[in-house]
C-alpha cells in the first residue's frame, strides 16, 4: 500500500461503502482517528482556524500555514486526508499553486468552495457566491495542476444557503463537467434534500454533518442507503475537546488540584503508545549498538 497514491487510497476506500470521516485538527487527533479504525480523516478550515490559530473561519489563514498543517498530519497517519482549501487562495492561477503544494504535502483530496473572499462558515447566513464560470475555471485549473490524476478534486457548492436548491444542483453539474471528481453540497436542510440531491446529481457526494448548523443531523446508515461517498464530522472532535478543557479548567480552579480529573485523562502510557514511543527508544538503542561492540 505504501506505493499507492493518497488519492487512490481514498477512492478505493469509498468504493467499499460510505466513509465516516472525522475532522483532525492536529496530528495526534489524526493518529487517534486512524487507530479507531476510520478509513479517512478531514482537515476542516473551521477546525484549523479555531483550533490551531484561534481565528474565525473567514479565510484568514494562508496557503503556507495550511500546507504545513497538512504535512504534519500526513507524516503521522497512513489513512487518506481530505483537505478543506476554502476558496483556493485566489483565482484560477492561485488554485494551481494550491493543488501543487497540497499534492506535495500528501493530501488525498482538496476541497474548493464557490464563495468569494471573505468567505463565511457554510452554515451561517450572509454568504455570497462567485459566478459559476469562475468556479469552473478554478476546477479546470485544479485538474490541470495535479500530477497524480487520482487525487480527488472535491467541489463544494454553498448555493443552497444563498440562492436555491435548484441552483445548487445546476452548479454541481457544471462543476462535474469542468472536471470535479466529487461534489459537496453544503447546508442541505433535511433528509428530503439529501435524497433529492442524490437523485439529481450523478457523482460521488459528500455530506456535512456539522453540529449546530442548518442541516438535520442524520446517521451514517441513512447516507449509506443513498450511496453517498462520505460523511464529514468536521469539527466534532474539536468541540468535544474544547468542552473537556473548559470543564477541566473549572475543576482545577475550584479544587486547586487535578486529582478528580485523573479518570477522565488519557494516561501517560496510552499517550506513549499512540506516539509509538517505544519504537523511537528501540531505534535509538540500535543506533549505538555499533559503538558498544567496538
Amino acid at each position: 500500500m505504501a506505493n499507492i497514491s493518497p488519492g487512490l487510497k481514498l477512492r478505493q476506500a469509498a468504493r467499499a461503502g460510505t466513509l465516516a470521516i472525522p475532522g483532525a485538527f492536529n496530528a495526534a487527533v489524526g493518529r487517534l482517528i486512524e487507530e479507531a479504525g476510520f478509513p479517512a480523516a478531514y482537515l476542516a478550515g473551521a477546525a484549523f482556524s479555531a483550533g490551531v490559530l484561534a481565528l474565525p473561519d473567514i479565510g484568514l489563514f494562508t496557503l503556507s500555514e495550511l500546507v504545513e498543517q497538512v504535512t504534519l498530519l500526513t507524516r503521522r497517519i497512513a489513512i487518506p486526508l481530505i483537505v478543506d482549501a476554502d476558496t483556493g487562495f485566489g483565482e484560477a492561477v492561485n488554485v494551481e499553486r494550491t493543488i501543487i503544494e497540497h499534492e506535495a504535502a500528501g493530501a488525498a483530496a482538496i476541497q474548493h468552495e464557490d464563495q468569494p473572499l471573505p468567505k463565511r462558515c457554510g452554515h451561517l447566513s450572509g454568504k455570497n457566491l462567485v459566478e459559476t464560470a469562475d468556479m469552473c475555471a478554478k476546477i479546470r485549473a485544479a485538474g490541470a495542476a495535479r500530477r497524480d490524476t487520482k487525487q480527488v478534486i472535491l467541489a463544494r457548492t454553498d448555493a443552497r444557503g444563498v440562492t436555491t436548491f435548484a441552483d445548487a444542483v445546476e452548479r454541481a453539474r457544471r462543476y462535474l463537467d469542468a472536471g470535479a471528481d466529487w461534489i459537496f453540497p453544503e447546508a442541505l436542510a433535511n433528509r428530503g434534500e439529501f435524497e433529492r440531491f442524490r437523485r439529481e446529481v450523478d457523482a460521488p457526494l459528500v455530506a456535512n454533518m456539522t453540529e449546530f448548523g442548518k442541516s438535520e443531523l442524520l446517521p451514517l446508515s441513512f447516507f449509506r442507503e443513498l450511496g453517498y461517498g462520505g460523511v464529514l464530522f468536521p469539527v466534532t472532535l474539536f468541540r468535544v475537546a474544547m468542552k473537556a478543557v473548559e470543564q477541566a479548567l473549572a475543576r482545577i480552579a475550584g479544587d486547586g488540584t487535578q486529582q478528580s480529573l485523573l479518570g477522565e485523562m488519557q494516561t501517560r502510557q496510552q499517550l506513549y503508545d499512540l506516539l509509538r514511543y517505544s519504537d523511537y527508544e528501540a531505534r535509538d538503542r540500535a543506533f549505538f549498538e555499533g559503538e558498544r561492540t567496538q
